[in-house]
């Protein structure tokens, strides 16, 4: 598929060639998106949360009242989550959140991703994500006269010093180098732009993935 490469400033950069297998698949599987959403945001969570166990409760360990007789149940510690300020039976423990998924799973989710902004049309190609000068006003500007409003930037190899200190201060825009592309930044925003370098590196990062 064809597609109109604009510059920064909404001026025409000329045409770039995508490859179907990875921009034009019509048909879009949600089930392997949603997949590769929960992954990432799975591998995310801190898993910090945690309960007192039995043994971490600050209370005493001597048997409340002896064994038999009381016309009660028997019980040998106030620790016991039954009580009140004891402990909590089965709680979150510190652990990890995280689980495996194939390679080609993530693979083809972000394929499915890529075609399905392609699809609704709001994949933009940049000729190039450089400014002379580290400007939020003047970047505002420029993204005003592309129409971007909620936006993640695919900016190259390294993203531009001048460009990234413009950006971050502009809400709802994102601006990732071309390692940083991923599945759930692609679909969180409503474009996805990126430049000449990074469509060529797609191209490359799923030729290596098909050779090996």
């Amino acid at each position: 598929m064809k597609i109109d490469v604009i510059k920064l400033d909404g001026g025409k950069g000329g045409s770039l060639d995508l490859p179907d297998d990875i921009f034009g698949i019509d048909e879009i599987r949600g089930d392997i998106l949603q997949r590769v959403v929960t992954w990432q945001l799975a591998k995310r969570r801190s898993g910090n949360h945690k309960i007192q166990v039995r043994n971490e409760v600050s209370r005493t360990g001597k048997k409340m009242y002896k064994q038999k007789g009381t016309g009660g149940a028997r019980h040998g510690s106030r620790r016991a989550a039954q009580f009140v300020g004891g402990a909590k039976a089965h709680g979150p423990v510190v652990r990890s959140h995280e689980f495996g998924l194939n390679k080609k799973v993530r693979a083809l989710a972000l394929r499915h991703a890529l075609s399905s902004k392609a699809k609704a049309g709001t994949l933009v190609v940049l000729d190039s994500a450089a400014l002379a000068e580290p400007k939020t006003a003047a970047l505002r500007a420029n993204f005003a006269k592309i129409g971007l409003k909620n936006a993640l930037v695919i900016a190259g190899v390294e993203v531009d010093a001048n460009f990234k200190l413009a950006a971050r201060n502009i809400p709802n825009v994102d601006v990732l180098p071309n390692a940083g592309l991923n599945v759930y930044d692609v679909l969180r925003r409503e474009t996805l732009v990126l430049t000449k370098d990074a469509v060529e590196a797609i191209q490359a990062r799923f030729a290596q993935k098909e050779a090996a």
